[in-house]
């Protein structure tokens, strides 16, 4: 719990002091929480781990399933709305945003929930879905839908998620700065739209020369 609690000061320009982040944050008491219910879940504990689960949801608004195995150093900012599923795998030193879920598919038993590797960004509201690996220093763009999956050192964005970058490394806060894709093939159809109607205009002109030489 003492690298959840420092990866904090890493993770977020606003955290100023240490009781702030103690009493202030809802990501840090979710995990502090979890691992409590997780201790117990894997010891057979019943029924105590889904109560603190579900204490843990009422208290912060995030929601992890007691079965859910997360690294160290994993930061859930601000947090509400997250989702972790029951089978879920969160490799060390991960960045989770709000509304973000990593959820299953269908209602098969077993493994069904993703697994991500360490280092891995998930942007705010995306949702990572069904029993698929995401690869180390992966980032996930907001709003994004992931159903494959994902190699290491990529960056996925839309829906349903698609790769558009081969170097996700770099400062994990800058999640932000993701290239636009659909716009530049859009630039290029323009450009391209521009150039066929020039080239329609010079042939127009074109004929109409070669008509008046004709006349």
């Amino acid at each position: 719990m003492l690298i959840d609690f420092q990866i904090v000061f890493d993770r977020d320009p606003a955290a100023r002091n240490w009781l702030e982040v103690l009493i202030c944050y809802p990501g840090f008491h979710a995990l502090c929480l979890h691992r409590i219910a997780h201790w117990l879940q894997i010891h057979k504990v019943s029924f105590f781990p889904r109560l603190i689960s579900h204490f843990g949801r009422l208290f912060t608004g995030i929601e992890i399933h007691p079965g859910a195995t997360i690294g160290k150093g994993v930061f859930i900012d601000h947090g509400m709305g997250v989702v972790i599923g029951e089978t879920a795998i969160i490799g060390d030193y991960s960045l989770i945003y709000q509304g973000a879920t990593l959820g299953g598919t269908g209602k098969e038993s077993g493994k069904r929930h993703p697994t991500l590797g360490s280092n891995v960004v998930v942007g705010a509201g995306a949702k990572v879905l069904g029993n698929i690996q995401v690869g180390d220093n992966v980032r996930i763009g907001a709003g994004s839908v992931v159903l494959r999956d994902v190699p290491t050192d990529c960056t996925v964005v839309g829906i349903p998620g698609r790769i558009v970058s081969k170097q996700g490394k770099g400062c994990p806060l800058e999640h932000g700065k993701l290239p636009d894709t659909e716009a530049t093939v859009i630039r290029s159809l323009l450009d391209r739209i521009e150039q066929l109607e020039q080239q329609v205009k010079d042939l127009k002109n074109l004929s109409r020369i070669n008509q008046e030489n004709y006349v």
